[in-house]
């Protein structure tokens, strides 16, 4: 699997994936396990229809299926090509003469994803084959075993086009899921993100590749994003994954994370300090005629350049590049110094559901730096002994906050991931994870 340079191409000059996915084989094996009573239910409420004015598929109006049990409903990857979809069902007919007998309906049908006109990702099925088998009672034979009928009696009870309909009815739930993938998502309250399949899947012994490109929305309208100058890759998985599918997401993901929150305004910040202007006054003397009462000090930051994350191994950290005005007053705020606060931190990442929880973990290193001061000259070390403190408290307390809700990670609705192992490499995050479909309660 050479993934991602070779199948994670860019569409467009225009559009690079920075996020993507493998669907590996086992997370086939249980998607198909977790389909296998839908589509039971489905297959009963058409295939046992009262045979008039609208007759079964398989049963002519003289015969009525009393049952129906889906035995087998199973899901191949076929590298290059899709899935084949393999379905055994066992009916249960009566006659007019009331005698009832076992036939085994089976289907083959091919499924792949395309890219519908909408941009949304959607299962079709092609080469639908079904056939039909009658299966002798114990009485006549010692072991219940298929068999093809020798006669056409069985053959004429099955209509092609209409039981590959049913292939196609199986179809509808996965492809409402599917189109959830594409839906926006709340960061903040002002911040969304979505992300957008940028071509159908590829299919390889690794399993289901989609490349995704991810935007973000500030006030329901999408914010221009660098293109990442190196298409995202993925380098090749060390041996086949026991996980149900793989997410991975690059550096720039993240980099345009904190852009985007940036751009919403949810990086500038208010800092308390537990200082005031009193105390202040004592180490800088030209405080003493600016304010009439003692005021808790406060600085307002904003960011004066976005933010950088780089990822390295076991390691990820975030750049903050802001400006704090340092003043005082509750009801008008009057600025005295101009900070330049210069803030890098490791990321601490882990999952919750189908979010993403991103939380600074502890400060790394912080630089001040003096930008205007109405109150003269003020050295950096005593900057740093007045001000360090709380821009080392109060900056990861404030983006903890921002971001408490977490991101949300691609996913389909009706399904959420357990068993999630996050690591970190140089230049992008791996997340292994199962996939768990969620009970419906009430």
């Amino acid at each position: 699997l050479s993934i991602l340079l070779s199948l994670l191409v860019p569409a467009h000059t225009t559009r690079s994936p920075d996020c993507g996915g493998i669907l590996t084989p086992s997370g086939v094996r249980y998607l198909a396990e977790v389909s296998k009573p839908h589509a039971e239910s489905v297959l009963r409420h058409d295939l046992m229809a009262p045979p008039a004015p609208d007759p079964s598929p398989i049963s002519p109006s003289r015969n009525q299926i009393i049952s129906v049990k889906v035995d087998k409903f199973s899901l191949t990857l076929i590298p290059d090509t899709g899935l084949r979809l393999s379905i055994e069902v066992d009916l249960g007919i009566t006659s007019a003469s009331s005698t009832t007998k076992e036939l085994r309906l089976s289907i083959l049908a091919d499924l792949h994803v395309e890219m519908n006109p909408e941009g949304n990702l959607e299962l079709v099925s092609s080469d639908c084959k079904p056939t039909l088998e009658e299966v002798q009672s114990t009485e006549e034979m010692d072991r219940s075993a298929p068999h093809k009928s020798s006669g056409s009696d069985v053959d004429k009870q099955i209509n092609v086009e209409k039981i590959c309909l049913e292939v196609s009815k199986l179809l509808l739930l996965p492809n409402e899921r599917l189109m959830s993938l594409a839906a926006p998502f709340p960061i903040t309250p002002s911040c969304q993100v979505q992300y957008l399949p940028l071509a159908a899947p590829m299919y390889s012994e690794q399993g289901i590749i989609i490349s995704l490109q991810t935007t973000f929305q500030v006030a329901g309208t999408v914010i221009p994003l660098p293109v990442s100058p190196v298409p995202f890759s993925m380098p090749e998985p060390a041996s086949s994954s026991p996980s149900h599918l793989i997410l991975a997401f690059s550096e720039h993901f993240y980099t345009s994370l904190f852009s985007a929150l940036e751009e919403s305004g949810a990086l500038n910040v208010s800092l308390l300090s537990s200082l005031t202007t009193a105390t202040l006054a004592e180490r800088i003397t030209q405080m003493g005629s600016l304010f009439q009462e003692d005021l808790p000090v406060v600085l307002q930051a904003v960011t004066r350049s976005s933010p950088h994350v780089v990822l390295e191994e076991d390691k990820a950290i975030v750049k903050l590049f802001l400006t704090a005005q340092i003043g005082a007053g509750s009801s008008l705020f009057q600025s005295f110094l101009s900070v330049n606060v210069d803030v890098t931190a490791r990321l601490h990442l882990s999952v919750a559901d189908t979010r993403m929880i991103i939380s600074v973990a502890a400060i790394e290193d912080v630089e001040l730096s003096l930008a205007a001061s109405d109150v003269g000259p003020v050295l950096a070390a005593l900057l740093e002994e007045l001000f360090l403190p709380t821009v080392r408290e109060e900056v990861p307390a404030q983006i903890n906050v921002i971001l408490r809700q977490g991101v949300f990670l691609p996913h389909i609705a009706s399904f959420t991931y357990t068993d999630v192992n996050i690591t970190i490499h140089k230049d992008y995050v791996l997340i292994p994870c199962n996939l768990q479909l969620e009970t419906k309660t009430g």
